[in-house]
């Protein structure tokens, strides 16, 4: 029952509710989403990088002001609409890169005066060229992330040697009225279970070692919480 309700909340987040997403995720975390969401940066690996689910747009933002090559794609028409918005009324402007990447910008929306490019599209369906991206990375995604042909995708577009870098859950550990009130809430809906980081760790042997990745997982502490980092490099033969 609680997994058909969240199911239900999440769609009306992503589609139709779109417009309150950052609200809600600064809510539910007590103000920490973003520095949840920055806690990637430092395993992403390379300058070509494509975020699966990009959501707000806001890890696009912190990687186009690093001069980075990148990608968002998104299933929700709504969130690519918003994380335009976002990007825009910031003025991103990366760097050019120095490489040629025209053959890109077929299925990539791109914004005039800024290096953004957005596409809408899935994650088991990517429409890019095999082995172009160093890094893979998608913060809080749903249950697609495990799916195989969302792990076969990743693993074609990925150079020799690349990553998927994954953020699937935090933990409050907070000891205040509100950090306790937020991580109850947390358990009850299934979001942070008191033993994430077994769950993390048994469920992505099967599925990631399949689709040949090789796999470790990270726990880093952040502002009275704590985030798990799933790294999973592309193995070759």
């Amino acid at each position: 029952m609680m997994r058909s309700l969240l199911r239900i909340f999440f769609h009306l987040l992503y589609h139709p509710l779109a417009f309150t997403y950052d609200l809600v995720a600064a809510t539910v975390s007590l103000g920490r989403w973003k520095d949840w969401v920055k806690s990637v940066i430092p395993f992403i690996e390379g300058n070509r990088i494509l975020e699966i689910g990009h959501g707000p747009g806001h890890l696009q933002r912190f990687l186009l002001s690093r001069g980075l090559f990148a990608v968002g794609i998104d299933e929700s028409a709504p969130m690519g609409r918003l994380a335009k918005h976002n990007l825009t009324q910031h003025s991103v402007s990366a760097s050019k890169p120095k490489a040629n990447y025209s053959s890109l910008t077929k299925p990539i929306q791109q914004i005039a005066y800024t290096q953004i490019r957005l596409a809408r599209g899935i994650a088991q369906h990517l429409p890019f060229p095999e082995g172009f991206f160093d890094t893979l990375v998608a913060t809080f995604p749903t249950e697609y992330i495990y799916d195989p042909a969302t792990l076969t995708e990743a693993y074609r577009v990925l150079s020799p040697g690349g990553r998927l870098v994954i953020l699937p859950g935090a933990t409050i550990l907070g000891r205040g009225l509100m950090d306790r009130l937020m991580a109850l809430l947390f358990r009850i809906t299934g979001q942070t279970p008191p033993n994430l980081s077994e769950i993390i760790h048994e469920r992505s042997k099967e599925p990631f070692g399949k689709a040949g990745f090789k796999v470790r997982t990270h726990e880093l502490d952040i502002r009275s919480s704590q985030v798990f980092i799933l790294v999973a490099t592309k193995t070759t033969n």
